[in-house]
């Protein structure tokens, strides 16, 4: 058997790599990143527990594939938002509450974000998504800033998101974090104090916890039709190689 697992392994570790991701997707969005256990998820793609650090040596590696399909959906919903004639500031806050209302409504996400921002893995590629993102977004406001100073401020926005994102017994209503993130945020990028009370104002007129689970599923939908593909072509690629 464990000849037979390391011979598959060796022969398609694309394809095995590609059913774990799947695999974890569908177990983290049930039960979220912290309660899924490597032995749930082996059983669940049908190999031993030895063999799954051959491809992923711990479950944040996993999780880092996961965060940048994240990112990926976060961009490309950046694009249907200009399509739609949405300013990309505009975009950029209510991604960030929507955000906020799915960590708020769905305990899985929350502890995926959670875990997201903890890691030094995933929050550096949460980071470097950020600088590039924030480059576009408030680029209005910050002419003459150069890279280290984007990087900067960043740093500190990403501080203001999770603490905005994480629910506690402390915390304030999700309206009042929403308000306080975006107004800190559009400070540290010289957003003028009138835009920043128009873009406020607008995103909280919108029903953005309705906004939010739609995001949610759009997403969970997202991820599916990603490990699908890849699947797909991985599986398309294996059978060409294997007919030469």
């Amino acid at each position: 058997m464990q000849e037979d697992s390391a011979l598959a392994r060796t022969k398609q570790p694309s394809l095995l790599r590609a059913k774990i991701v799947k695999s974890a997707s569908e177990l983290f969005f049930e039960k979220g990143f912290s309660k899924t256990t490597s032995s749930e998820l082996c059983s669940k793609v049908g190999m031993g527990t030895g063999n799954l650090t051959f491809y992923f040596p711990t479950k944040e590696h996993i999780l880092a594939v996961l965060v940048q399909m994240m990112i990926d959906y976060q961009w490309k919903e950046m694009e249907n938002a200009a399509d739609e004639g949405k300013s990309s500031l505009l975009a950029y806050c209510l991604e960030l509450s929507t955000l906020v209302a799915i960590a708020d409504e769905f305990p899985e996400m929350n502890d995926f974000i959670a875990a997201a921002y903890s890691h030094p893995m995933t929050l550096e590629l949460i980071r470097a998504n950020d600088v590039e993102k924030v480059k576009q977004v408030f680029s209005e406001y910050t002419q003459g800033w150069d890279d280290e100073r984007y990087t900067e401020k960043e740093a500190i926005t990403s501080g203001i998101e999770y603490a905005t994102i994480m629910k506690t017994e402390h915390s304030a209503s999700v309206e009042h974090r929403i308000e306080g993130a975006l107004n800190t945020i559009m400070i540290l990028f010289d957003v003028p104090e009138e835009t920043r009370k128009i873009k406020v104002a607008k995103v909280l007129a919108m029903d953005y916890r309705a906004i939010g689970r739609k995001v949610y599923e759009d997403f969970k939908r997202y991820v599916t039709e990603t490990n699908e593909h890849n699947l797909e072509e991985i599986s398309k690629n294996t059978k060409a190689k294997s007919k030469k």
